[in-house]
């Protein structure tokens, strides 16, 4: 699989980069590691569905229920 045209560094002659300090360098190669992480955890996601079938409905958890603890971790907590 080729880069996407972002993973490319720029072509020599093109206009000059504002160089980040090495501490935002390495904040954001730890961002762009950790979504790639979660993509591929994602992924795997619909490869396991197509390799595998789609799991028994008991041993699913409802959609409600995911919903509902996705809800509760976004609300601040009250003390």
């Amino acid at each position: 699989m080729e880069p996407s045209t972002s993973e490319q560094p720029a072509p020599a002659g093109t206009a000059t980069r504002q160089q980040l300090e090495p501490a935002a360098a390495d904040a954001v190669r730890a961002y762009a590691a950790k979504t790639r992480a979660d993509a591929d955890r994602f992924a795997a996601v619909p490869e396991d569905i197509a390799t595998n079938g789609l799991p028994e409905p008991d041993q699913c958890t409802p959609w409600e229920e995911l919903h509902e603890a996705h809800l509760a971790r976004q609300r601040p907590a009250v003390a």
